[in-house]
């Protein structure tokens, strides 16, 4: 076998070597960002450059120094969970607004990045790529509270539940009537993730069962 032969057998096999990887890591970036890794392509109009952009979230990840939430941390922030539920029937904005304020409160205590929303995407993504939605369409409504319907506000609020769940423990954030059914998916406001619904008659809060609370809401 001549040394030219050798040199086009070697470089053959480095060149499968090369692509087996790069479809194994492409392969394991799907797994871990999900839904994510999809819409950062569309994003970016390039896999291979979403695929970097995805890899650099997960550097940046490898730096934080994440804690784990001491019981009397959970308890607090179960707490003022509860309390903003209730805040929700007499004053529905005061409620979001301060749902997406503890949100960002449980981030820091974490260990996560909080100077800005687009930073905390993106090192949520690593490990917490399935509540990113929850997280755009309630932070969506909340930085447009004022202009929000009742029925926008409510969908907020259960989509704050998802995430304080996710990071803190579902067994801390059980299902409120006052909020009652699951956030509809694309749910949000104007311009921004979702489209507007409707708004509720003034002074109204659905119930778990379907009925009206006639209490006021805003």
């Amino acid at each position: 076998m001549s040394a030219a032969t050798i040199t086009v057998i070697i470089l053959a096999v480095v060149l499968v070597a090369v692509v087996i990887a790069l479809l194994l890591q492409r392969r394991m970036l799907r797994r871990r960002f999900g839904d994510e890794y999809d819409r950062v392509v569309d994003e970016y109009h390039s896999r291979p450059a979403a695929e970097r952009e995805l890899r650099n979230r997960q550097r940046q990840h490898s730096k934080l120094k994440l804690r784990t939430l001491p019981d009397a941390a959970r308890t607090r922030y179960a707490t003022a969970w509860q309390n903003i539920q209730s805040q929700f029937i007499d004053d529905p904005r005061g409620a979001v607004t301060e749902a997406d304020a503890r949100f960002t409160d449980l981030l820091s205590d974490i260990g996560f990045p909080t100077s800005g929303y687009d930073e905390q995407l993106s090192t949520l993504s690593v490990e917490h790529a399935n509540v990113l939605k929850h997280y755009r369409e309630a932070h969506d409504i909340a930085v447009n509270v004022e202009s929000a319907s009742t029925e926008q506000l409510r969908q907020a609020l259960v989509h704050y539940r998802v995430l304080f769940a996710e990071l803190i423990g579902k067994e801390h954030f059980a299902e409120d009537p006052t909020l009652a059914h699951a956030p509809t998916p694309g749910i949000g406001m104007p311009g921004g993730t979702g489209s507007p619904v409707p708004d509720r008659p003034e002074g109204t809060a659905t119930l778990e069962d379907g009925t009206r609370d006639s209490r006021r809401t805003s």
